[in-house]
């Protein structure tokens, strides 16, 4: 059994990042491995028993879809910085919905 206190993510290799960076990746790995490694949309949840667990249900799947695509663009831009940020917002509203 892995540590549960590390965390290895996925899309930044070894170079020096910025800590605004490493949050924006650090926050969207917990949620890549929640729905992938811990199964949280196939697990113990009832998804439908009421529409805030429906509508968790739609913002993770969002969220998840949007991360997965998202390509991150080489030179800072302060549009896609408005949209990360609000990407995490979204993400930090449905934190009570990620336990598997």
């Amino acid at each position: 059994m892995k540590p549960s206190n590390r965390l290895e993510i996925d899309t930044l290799d070894n170079e020096w990042r910025d800590k605004d960076s490493v949050m924006l990746h650090a926050c969207f790995q917990i949620l890549k491995d929640c729905v992938n490694k811990e199964r949280l949309l196939d697990g113990y949840t009832d998804w439908e028993s009421d529409e805030k667990h429906r509508n968790a249900k739609a913002e993770i799947e969002f969220l998840y879809h949007w991360w997965i695509s998202y390509s991150k663009p080489a030179e800072a831009d302060f549009d896609n910085y408005e949209l990360e940020n609000e990407m995490l917002v979204r993400l930090i509203n449905v934190r009570w919905a990620l336990w598997t």
